[in-house]
């Protein structure tokens, strides 16, 4: 899902010499259809038969037909989604709009309806992604449980070789990425890559990723808690983990 830690995913997965990942975020699945299945093809890598193509647009798990559309294409294919706990989810999603439009209402202003009634706006989309197990829904009425790999945002960044084993494991991939291919940025807050072979230097991720988040008060975190967490129980009883977010 959307800053959720799938750019992060990705450049961590494509060091895998049995992976290629198409540069760009396609939207092929959502935006894009009506394009056509061959402009899609041209947009992915040159692969070998023994290699994994992937792409990753974050809107698809969200986006009503995009679990019909795949399967339409492919009933054979892995999905992975990243998830991260929805309250910080929806801050993080906010800040980087408020930093491309600082006229924007207050996050207070927009994810409720009646802050002191604790009526939370389902329809502001910042509030919607986080919804995931009516997201879910959808996606199991295409796709088995089986087909699909759920990725903690949060232990990407605490763990994230602990992360990158089970994607490799769900992938069918030997396990090459390690933690040997990681360390830690204290300054940002965030796993990079050591420096390949063939580079000088390490690859971090953009410097848009780790923004300090805006402050948001504290009895409006409480509130979304409160609502997300019915949601939050919901999702984790239909995957069959508890992703601890409180």
């Amino acid at each position: 899902v959307k800053k959720g830690g799938t750019r992060a995913v990705l450049e961590f997965i494509r060091i895998h010499p049995d992976v290629r990942a198409a540069g760009t975020e396609t939207h092929f699945f959502d935006r894009n259809y009506a394009r056509g299945l061959e402009w899609y093809r041209g947009l992915m890598p040159r692969t070998l038969e023994s290699q994994i193509t992937m792409e990753k647009t974050p809107s698809y798990f969200v986006t009503k037909e995009t679990p019909r559309r795949i399967s339409a294409m492919s009933q054979d294919v892995k999905l992975i989604v990243v998830v991260r706990d929805p309250v910080t989810r929806a801050i993080s999603d906010y800040t980087q709009t408020f930093s491309k439009a600082p006229d924007l209402p207050s996050f207070q202003k927009l994810a409720f309806r009646n802050q002191s009634m604790g009526v939370v706006d389902m329809s502001w989309n910042a509030i919607r992604i986080g919804l995931y197990a009516l997201h879910l829904e959808n996606w199991l009425r295409y796709f088995p449980l089986a087909q699909i790999h759920f990725v903690s945002g949060e232990r990407l960044i605490t763990d994230p070789a602990g992360e990158l084993a089970r994607v490799q494991d769900f992938l069918g991939l030997k396990r090459i990425v390690t933690d040997k291919h990681f360390y830690f940025n204290r300054t940002k807050g965030f796993p990079c890559l050591k420096k390949p072979e063939s580079s000088g230097s390490p690859r971090c991720l953009g410097k848009s990723k780790g923004r300090t988040h805006v402050q948001i008060d504290r009895d409006a975190i409480e509130q979304l808690r409160d609502f997300y967490r019915p949601y939050n129980d919901k999702f984790y009883e239909m995957v069959g983990h508890d992703f601890k977010w409180e």
